[in-house]
C-alpha cells in the first residue's frame, strides 16, 4: 500500500477521531476506504493509526491541517479522517427477511424520533455493546445517520444494521405478529422496567428527547414500563435511558442462557 499525499477527493461518508476510526480499522477495516492524516502530526497515536491501516491495507492520503478541516466539513477531527464505502441500503421492507435469517430470538432496540445526533449515535454504540441484534428508526423525524452519528457511535453505525421505517406503529404490529414482545418505556409506564421479563424476542422501544414515545407508538407496544427514579430529576438523557435499559434486558438474558432457557448471545 502506498501512501499518497495528494488532495482529497470529494463525497462519501466521513469517520473522524481517533478513538472512532480505530475502532473501526480494528473491527471493519473494510469499511474504510481512505484515510487522510494530518501531515505535520508523527505523534505515537498518529504512527499507531497510521500501522492499523497499513496491516488492513487501507489507502492512507497525507494532507494539510487546513485540508482535513475541508474534508471533515466540521467534524473534529484531531489530525485523522475517514472516507467510508458505502454501505447497503436498509429499508423496512427486508428488515422481515433480516429477523428471518437470525439464529436466535431477536433483541431490538426501537428510537422513536430521535433528533439529536449526538443521542442516537450513543444509543447505537451502546446497542451494539448491549448485544442488539438491529436498530429501528422511523423515516421521518428522526436524526438521520450522518457523520457526527458515526464519530459519536465509535464505529458502532458501520456494524450494527439500521432499518428505517415508514410507519412505525404499523412496523411494530407487525412485529407482534412474529412472536417480538414490544416493551416501550415512560415515565408514565405502569410497570418498573425491573419487575418485567426482557427475555425472549423483544424490542425496547424509547421516545424523542423531552417528549418520549408518540401516542400511537405507545398504543402499539404490548406494555409500557417505567425506569424508577430516585432523585428529583424525573426523566433521563434518552441515550442513558437506553442504556439502561438494554442492559437490563441483557442481564436477564445472559442469565436465562445461563440456566439453558434460551440461547446465549453469540
Amino acid at each position: 500500500m502506498v501512501e499518497k499525499t495528494k488532495s482529497a477527493e470529494e463525497g462519501g461518508r466521513r469517520l473522524a477521531g481517533f478513538h472512532a476510526v480505530s475502532a473501526t480499522l480494528r473491527r471493519e477495516p473494510d469499511t474504510i476506504e481512505t484515510l487522510w492524516l494530518d501531515r505535520g502530526r508523527h505523534d505515537p497515536r498518529m504512527r499507531k493509526i497510521a500501522s492499523l491501516a497499513r496491516e488492513a491495507g487501507v489507502d492512507i492520503q497525507r494532507v494539510e491541517r487546513s485540508e482535513l478541516d475541508r474534508i471533515g466539513n466540521g467534524l473534529r477531527h484531531q489530525g485523522v479522517v475517514a472516507r467510508l464505502r458505502d454501505a447497503p441500503p436498509r429499508s423496512g421492507g427486508n428488515l422481515f427477511a433480516f429477523l428471518g435469517a437470525l439464529t436466535k430470538e431477536p433483541f431490538l432496540l426501537v428510537l422513536d424520533q430521535v433528533q439529536d445526533p449526538h443521542n442516537l449515535g450513543a444509543c447505537l454504540r451502546t446497542a451494539e455493546c448491549a448485544g442488539v441484534d438491529a436498530v429501528i428508526l422511523p423515516r421521518d423525524g428522526a436524526a438521520p445517520v450522518n457523520d457526527t452519528v458515526r464519530r459519536v457511535a465509535a464505529g458502532a453505525a458501520e456494524r450494527m444494521p439500521v432499518f428505517t421505517v415508514t410507519n412505525l406503529a404499523r412496523t411494530l404490529a407487525a412485529l407482534k405478529e412474529e412472536g417480538v414482545w414490544i416493551t416501550g418505556t415512560s415515565d408514565a409506564g405502569d410497570d418498573s422496567l425491573y419487575a418485567v421479563d426482557l427475555t425472549g424476542p423483544l424490542a425496547v422501544v424509547l421516545g424523542a428527547e423531552g417528549s418520549g414515545i408518540r401516542r400511537l407508538t405507545a398504543e402499539a407496544c404490548d406494555r409500557v414500563v417505567r425506569i424508577p427514579m430516585a432523585g428529583a430529576v424525573s426523566s433521563l438523557n434518552v441515550s442513558v435511558a437506553t442504556g439502561v435499559a438494554l442492559f437490563e434486558a441483557r442481564r436477564q438474558r445472559d442469565r436465562a442462557a445461563a440456566d439453558g432457557k434460551v440461547d446465549a448471545v453469540v
